[in-house]
């Protein structure tokens, strides 16, 4: 008997299910800080900084009840702290000390987690991550976060931009209503929106280290146990304009290498050439040139070349 395959591509099995499909439904993970005060290498300056952040969160009963702050800084209970700096400085150890100090556990976020492609459950995604948060007596932790606290659209032209410009205004009240800790990281802070910046109350800066610290990060980062011949003062001065991260990706990269030479003894050299590789790299991106230019289309000249994209697809 012949098989109708009209009849099988009519059935409701064979139709695409376009409506089965539904937001993921994010876990929010509570975890422990894995850092401490004790871990941080910084500037004295930043270092007092983070300390007057704790002394914040630590002393609100005496600030706003004792002290009577609460009369004029009625919303100002929250704490929302932005660490801002070049990459690799610390700030990202400095969120988990800062909430290690505060005897907290905390959410770490970047937006990736939370953005959506479907129009307004970026949104519900963060209510639902603040609600965790205030249930959990947790700290949030955002990295990266210029992707979320960005400029706003001005010229809105699609239900994209609406959508970027809603969440933004839900996240800012939530920041305004919330009464937990909030801590923002981010190597761009020149791409924040000025709303965002008046709501945060702390702006810590981190640089990249002089000499001295330097010389305390590959004291930090190079074991005891490895056997190795080093003059950390040389080191330091000889290699600047480097971060932490440098110099921990540095002594790593240095120990496999010396570890497949079967060294007895690891020499300064290792060290010195795995950091020169890193600055030359950094050098070169540094030094690439990328150039944007913009181009006004009328509506039909955009579809016109979205027409014409569209061929050369199906042609390949």
């Amino acid at each position: 008997m012949p098989i109708n395959r009209n009849h099988e591509l009519s059935t409701p099995a064979a139709l695409p299910q376009a409506s089965s499909r539904q937001p993921k439904v994010i876990q929010w993970q509570v975890v422990t800080p894995k850092h401490i005060l004790e871990d941080l290498i910084l500037a004295s300056e930043t270092y007092n900084q983070l300390l007057d952040v704790i002394s914040y969160f630590q002393n609100r009963d005496l600030l706003f009840r004792q002290w009577g702050l609460a009369e004029r800084f009625a919303s100002q209970a929250g704490l929302a702290v932005n660490l801002y700096g070049p990459p690799g400085t610390g700030k990202t150890l400095a969120a988990h000390a800062i909430i290690s100090a505060l005897e907290m556990s905390m959410i770490c976020v970047d937006y990736a987690e939370i953005e959506s492609k479907y129009v307004g459950e970026t949104s519900k995604n963060l209510s639902a991550l603040f609600k965790t948060a205030q249930e959990q007596g947790a700290a949030i932790f955002f990295d990266e976060a210029d992707a979320l606290l960005s400029k706003r659209v001005t010229n809105m032209t699609s239900a994209t931009d609406v959508s970027v410009n809603q969440t933004r205004s839900v996240l800012l009240n939530l920041l305004n209503n919330y009464q937990g800790v909030i801590i923002f990281a981010t190597n761009f802070v020149q791409n924040f929106d000025a709303a965002f910046l008046r709501r945060i109350k702390y702006h810590v800066h981190f640089q990249l280290p002089d000499v001295e610290l330097r010389e305390k990060l590959w004291q930090m980062y190079i074991p005891w146990q490895m056997p190795c011949h080093v003059d950390f003062a040389q080191l330091a001065a000889k290699y600047d304009n480097i971060s932490g991260s440098d110099i921990a990706s540095a002594v790593f990269t240095a120990a496999v290498q010396a570890a497949r030479f079967q060294d007895r003894l690891i020499p300064q050299s290792r060290f010195e050439q795995a950091i020169g590789n890193i600055i030359q790299v950094k050098k070169a991106n540094a030094d690439s040139e990328i150039t944007v230019r913009k181009r006004f289309l009328t509506e039909e000249q955009a579809k016109a070349e979205f027409k014409l994209l569209a061929k050369e697809e199906i042609e390949k």
